[in-house]
Order: structure tokens, then C-alpha cells, then sequence
């Protein structure tokens, strides 16, 4: 199995580090993928790179984590999310780059990657090192052969002007690499930890709280956990779904239906999922799909087992470990069941111990190896040149504020969980 950097892949330090780093994000929504990215770029601009995050648009409620050390621009006019704006997101990101080049542009997540092609057709003196980073599996459950060919063909449309690209797993980075028949892919585990929670007092878990969290939409698979609750049919155990989204008044319906509303709760958003992992007996993951899934890492992290379907990179490569959980099959309520009967049934397993399978995770040596990736692809390819003077061109304005071999050739669905 490859390794991750984090784990023993270092690069030695250049003289001539990338100073300037663009996060492109399209909004500031609390989505897993925004909210890593926002944390990288304050560790990065915390360590003396100077950072900025161009989104289309500030709508959402991340802003309030982004650091004073990160300079935020919006574009002017604002681009929300909608038919065809990535597309104009990444005309405005070429044309400030154009204005104003950087060394480093830095792409968080598959749906950020159609910015990628109008920047790698810049002059090479102002194009960027572009680095993309791989956030969700590129074999997805239910997208079938026809449909996956076309997922892989689109990736590599996207992907001919990207000088690295980031994965979250050794399994993802196979995947990567064979799909764009490139190998540019690095390894670098997800930053879900801040530096902070080892510190955090962790007690052995009790009672029969199991605690689920996630937006409240389809693909999440909350249907499946209610069922999966009541087919425990334990009448001391309780269900706390935290989240918000579309499918609330659906899920509480058939929870009613399912003769156990009185002992599930929805909370709601909740900014600070731990407190709610320290009162739990298990966690639970019930999506259809999810990338490399930072709160199984999480709730490891609290010494809370998981029980999770085969959604994830994370569910294999993390709660195969003794104590650690159960995984079962994609959408099938019976097997989730079993697992929360089996980990519930058997003793609490030592919270320190589940701790340490992910103190790799923190975001201390994570944030600087993906510096360190930087500077090595930049020196590789140099430095963009800062024009003499101004372009005459016309720019947006912007405001300042404070697989497999077989698989990757002809489409065919994998699990998150298959390794090379």
C-alpha cells in the first residue's frame, strides 16, 4: 500500500519556497470541503504565505472561520452557484491571475476542477503551479458503466493543465492516476483534526445515544439509518440526527411511521460536533457516497466507535482496527442494524486507543507537507513571471474583504473500499 505524506514522505526544504497561494472556492457554504480548505489556507497564511481565497461569491457561513492572515475577494459582481457558473468562475480566476499572478493556485475538491482549464491556458509567464486536490472517490456507488465513462472522460478534460493532484487516500491516488493515465498524484491524509484535540478529555463511551450528522438530503442516506434504528429494536436506545436540509420533514414523517419518533431528535446544525460524540455510544454513517468522511475520523478521534456502510475510503482504512466499528453494504438497513447491535453489545473499547489510529490526521504536519508539495512542483516548473505592466484587458472587479486498470478504462463502479 502507498504511503500518505504525514506518515514518513517528506520533502526537503527549498531556498526559494512558493510565496503566493489563490484557493478558488465558488462560496463559503459549511460543506466539508470548504471548511479544510479554509482551515489550510489560515495554517499556510499563519506560517508566512501569502494567502488569499477568490470565491464567486461570499454567501454562506463559513466566513467567520477564515483567519485575519487570509485576504478573501469576491468577484463583482458576484457569482452564486447555478447553471453555468462555474464556467464564469473560472473566466473571472484567469483573468485575475492575469492581473495579478500567484505561484501557486490551489483547486479544493472534484467540484472546483472546472476552474482548471481556462487557467492552464494562460501564458506560461502568468500561469500558476496548479495543484488540485481529489476530495471525493472518482468511483461512486449507483453511477453505472455508461455514465462512469463519461465521469472519467470529463476528469480528464479538466485535468490536462494540473501540474499535481491531491488524494486523501493510497486507494484514491491508484484511482487518480490510472484515470489520467498521469502520474501526478500525491497522497496527503485529510487534515480533519486541528492541533488542539488530542489535548481534549476523552471518557469511555456509555448508555445508548447513537448520534448521526450530515446534511439532510438524499444522497446521506438518513432513511436508511431510521430503519436501520428500528431494526435494533431496542427501546432504551435513542437516535440524534444532527443537521439541517430539504429532507427534515420526510425523515421525521417516516420516523413517526417507523413507530420511533419519540426516541429520535433532530437538533439541527450544530457548530461543535464533540460534545455530542462524548455523550454517544456510536456513531453512525449511513451515505450512499461521501469522500474521505472527517467526521469517522472524528468521532475516532473522541473514542467513539463507528458503524458505517461502504461509503468511504475512511470506512476501510480506519474501523478495520480492532474495536473500531463495523462497516456494512451501501443502502442495506438490515446489515446496519447488525452492526449497531454487535458494537453496542459488546464493551466499550479503550477511548485512548481509538485516538491514536488517527493522530495522523492533525493539521499541523498535513498543512505542511501540502507546502511542501508546493515548493518542490514549483521549482520543478519555475516561477510565473510578474508582468512589467498592466494587460490592456478588461477584468471583473474585485471586492476585498475583511480505479482501477480495468475499471478506469471502461467506467465500471467500484466500492469505496476495493484497494488496488
Amino acid at each position: 500500500m502507498l504511503a500518505c505524506y504525514g506518515d514518513a514522505l517528506h520533502f526537503q526544504p527549498l531556498h526559494n519556497p512558493a510565496q503566493s497561494i489563490l484557493v478558488v472556492l465558488h462560496d463559503l457554504p459549511l460543506g466539508g470541503t470548504e471548511r479544510i480548505a479554509v482551515r489550510l489556507a489560515n495554517r499556510w497564511a499563519q506560517g508566512g504565505r501569502n494567502v488569499t481565497i477568490l470565491c464567486g461569491s461570499r454567501q454562506g457561513e463559513l466566513g467567520w472561520l477564515v483567519d485575519d492572515a487570509v485576504k478573501v475577494l469576491e468577484c463583482d459582481p458576484p457569482i452564486p452557484r447555478g447553471p453555468g457558473s462555474r464556467r464564469r468562475l473560472a473566466r473571472a480566476v484567469a483573468d485575475y491571475l492575469t492581473q495579478r499572478p500567484h505561484d501557486i493556485l490551489f483547486v479544493p475538491g472534484n467540484y472546483h476542477w472546472p476552474v482548471m482549464p481556462a487557467v492552464a491556458l494562460l501564458p506560461d509567464r502568468l500561469r500558476p503551479v496548479i495543484v488540485a486536490q481529489v476530495s471525493t472517490p472518482l468511483f461512486r456507488h449507483g453511477r453505472g458503466p455508461l455514465r462512469q465513462i463519461v465521469y472519467n472522460w470529463r476528469t480528464r478534460r479538466h485535468f490536462p493543465g494540473a501540474d499535481a493532484a491531491v488524494s486523501l487516500s493510497p486507494a484514491m491516488t491508484e484511482d487518480v492516476d490510472r484515470v489520467l493515465a498521469r502520474r501526478i498524484t500525491r497522497c496527503i491524509r485529510l487534515p480533519a483534526l486541528d492541533e488542539q484535540s488530542h489535548a481534549r478529555p476523552r471518557t469511555r463511551a456509555g448508555g445508548k445515544l447513537i448520534v448521526a450528522a450530515g446534511r439532510l438530503v438524499g444522497e446521506k442516506g438518513f432513511d436508511v439509518a431510521l430503519r436501520a434504528f428500528a431494526g435494533i429494536e431496542d427501546p432504551e436506545a435513542r437516535l440524534a440526527i444532527l443537521g439541517e436540509g430539504p429532507a427534515r420533514a420526510g425523515l421525521e414523517a417516516l420516523a413517526a411511521d417507523l413507530g420511533v419518533a419519540a426516541r429520535v431528535a433532530f437538533p439541527g446544525y450544530v457548530p461543535d460536533i464533540r460534545p455530542w460524540l462524548d455523550a454517544a455510544r456510536v456513531f453512525l454513517l449511513s451515505s450512499y457516497y461521501e469522500g474521505y468522511a472527517a467526521v469517522v475520523v472524528e468521532a475516532l478521534d473522541a473514542g467513539r466507535p463507528v458503524v458505517s456502510t461502504d461509503c468511504t475510503p475512511a470506512a476501510f482504512e480506519l474501523l478495520s482496527q480492532p474495536g473500531a466499528g463495523a462497516v456494512s453494504p451501501i443502502g442495506d438497513a438490515c446489515a446496519l442494524a447488525e452492526g449497531l447491535r454487535q458494537v453496542m453489545a459488546a464493551p466499550a473499547p479503550d477511548p485512548e486507543q481509538l485516538a491514536a489510529t488517527v493522530a495522523g490526521y492533525r493539521i499541523g504536519p498535513i498543512s505542511a507537507a501540502y507546502l511542501d508539495l508546493f515548493d518542490v512542483v514549483r521549482a520543478r516548473r519555475g516561477p510565473p513571471e510578474r508582468p512589467s505592466r498592466p494587460r490592456p484587458i478588461t477584468l471583473p472587479a474585485f471586492a476585498g474583504v475583511g480505479g482501477r486498470r480495468l475499471v478506469a478504462a471502461f467506467g465500471m463502479p467500484a466500492r469505496a473500499s476495493d484497494t488496488p
